[in-house]
């Protein structure tokens, strides 16, 4: 027996005309939607008219002149050529604009435009809305709530946790070290980073470099995410959720976003297993000041409600996130920047020897009296930001210094990287110039952005330098740092500065 499959003329005459009204329909709302984008285009053309910049395909914007893994180098070019600001073309209607300048930069982080939601949703699977992400009100909530956990009398005991887990990082490296062969440090640092946020944030007992089985998945984990939400953000057929979680890369994204959550759903309960403890929570709730996990847990809103679980995982997950990653970035290219550079690699070494003698013990004191370390530091984090890349969406219109202005509705992003090498902001900005920080020494208060700026900029901030002073003193007390010639680090823009091959140094061990 034969089947046939009827013709559209030969479907009922009801059911054929259902399909031709769908049909019509279907084809309306396609033109529709075309329509939509090529006005939204022009008007977006209109509005940046101000702004020069290369030409652009209409569908694939400049998608051609940034190449995977060449976005920095190609920002630095048009930086040169194009004066404070210029717009990048993603793709289609879909454009934002880079800014670069200080007085731009002033503009901006001076108003409360909330963070470009194009870019940031990615982000909200993995680090949910805590304070990264929010926006109005509940940030600022969030922020006071906050605030308190990164006091300096709780900042001034973590000197001593910091030092000891980069004493055990570097007493792995002793046993690792060799003439022959480079070492990939990032990996090291950064486990050295998860270490101490684990201490001082968390009250963790232990060391997670030393038992760093679980600490390995939660740091890949971290590794993809910053890679996967880079790459979805500039993938257009990546945008609907839908169609993400269907795609290979959508599915890797779930699953290290689940191996990021059981890392930081199994802190919470440690914690919370610790103040359950006979005496433990009166003790705590007693204390003068509160450790970042201790704030959130005892937190109360204005209404007199806890955090919900959701909120107190969004705060844990984020600075879990920022407090190790965007450190480990920044003593990474530290050290690279010093290896590179062993006049003042010498230089801050005598310092340090001069103050610490053979480093037997560290203290926030100290931390203040290390001038060119400092120095040194601040220059490194110029070449090499760990986020290097700020975007917001205009609530208002703004007009600049310069006349030229935006309306609202447009997406910027504040290059850090950017302003950083912008030859107009700071002369020869390849050059690698501690001076540049000497005390008293000018320059615009928006030109050095590491950890943004305004009332939006890093609440850790504090938190992050003392870290990277006492990795840098210690380390530097122990080895000379060397660069490996045949493993050059290639600087590339992820959620993080990341190098596309890792960050390698020959380590020579001094005592």
């Amino acid at each position: 027996m034969s089947m046939s499959v009827l013709s559209p003329t030969q479907l009922p005459g009801s059911l054929s005309g259902l399909l031709q009204v769908a049909a019509l329909l279907g084809l309306l709302l396609l033109l529709f939607k075309v329509a939509q984008l090529y006005l939204r285009r022009q008007w977006l053309l209109r509005a940046l008219q101000q702004f020069p910049c290369p030409p652009s395909h209409w569908l694939l914007g400049h998608s051609g002149e940034f190449q995977k893994n060449q976005e920095l180098p190609q920002i630095l070019k048009w930086v040169e050529k194009f004066p404070s600001a210029f717009p990048q073309w993603l793709w289609g209607s879909n454009v934002r604009v880079q800014l670069y300048d200080p007085d731009y930069m002033k503009v901006i982080l001076g108003r409360s435009d909330p963070k470009a939601r194009s870019v940031y949703e990615f982000l909200a699977p993995w680090i949910g809305y805590g304070l990264l992400l929010l926006n109005g009100q509940k940030w600022f909530q969030h922020r006071r709530m906050l605030t308190p956990a990164f006091h300096y009398d709780i900042l001034k005991p973590y000197v001593g946790l910091m030092a000891d887990s980069v004493q055990i990082m570097l007493d792995k490296w002793e046993q690792l070290v060799s003439q022959d062969s480079s070492l990939e440090v990032f990996q090291h640092v950064s486990l050295m980073t998860l270490d101490t946020i684990m201490k001082c944030a968390f009250s963790y007992q232990g060391s997670v470099q030393l038992d760093s089985r679980n600490s390995h998945s939660y740091i890949q984990a971290i590794n993809d995410l910053n890679n996967l939400v880079f790459a979805r953000v500039r993938n257009i057929f990546h945008q609907s959720d839908t169609l993400y979680r269907l795609s290979p890369e959508g599915r890797l994204a779930h699953r290290a976003c689940q191996l990021a959550h059981e890392h930081t759903d199994r802190v919470i309960k440690q914690r919370k297993a610790q103040l359950q403890q006979e005496g433990e929570l009166e003790k705590v709730s007693r204390k003068r000041r509160l450790d970042f996990l201790d704030v959130l847990l005892f937190a109360k809103m204005e209404n007199g409600s806890s955090l919900s679980d959701q909120d107190l995982r969004a705060e844990v997950d984020t600075f879990m996130f920022e407090g190790h990653d965007t450190v480990a970035s920044g003593v990474s290219w530290i050290f690279y920047a010093l290896a590179t550079h062993p006049e003042h690699q010498h230089q801050c070494r005598e310092e340090i020897q001069g103050l610490l003698g053979n480093g037997a013990s560290i203290t926030w004191e100290h931390l203040d009296q290390m001038p060119y370390t400092t120095m040194c530091i601040k220059e490194a984090l110029r070449l090499y930001p760990s986020v290097p890349a700020v975007s917001r969406d205009l609530s208002k219109s703004v007009t600049f210094p310069d006349g030229r202005s935006l309306p609202k509705g447009i997406m910027v992003t504040l290059s850090i990287y950017g302003l950083h090498h912008n030859p107009k902001v700071w002369p020869n900005p390849e050059v690698f110039d501690p001076s540049r920080f000497a005390p008293g020494s000018a320059r615009h208060s928006h030109a050095f952005l590491p950890f943004s700026g305004g009332s939006r900029n890093c609440i850790g901030k504090q938190f992050a330098m003392n870290e990277l002073k006492v990795a840098v003193a210690l380390t530097l007390l122990r080895f000379e740092l060397l660069p490996d010639p045949r493993n050059v680090p290639v600087p590339t823009a992820r959620v993080l500065l990341k190098s596309i091959n890792g960050i390698h140094l020959h380590l020579r061990k001094l005592h």
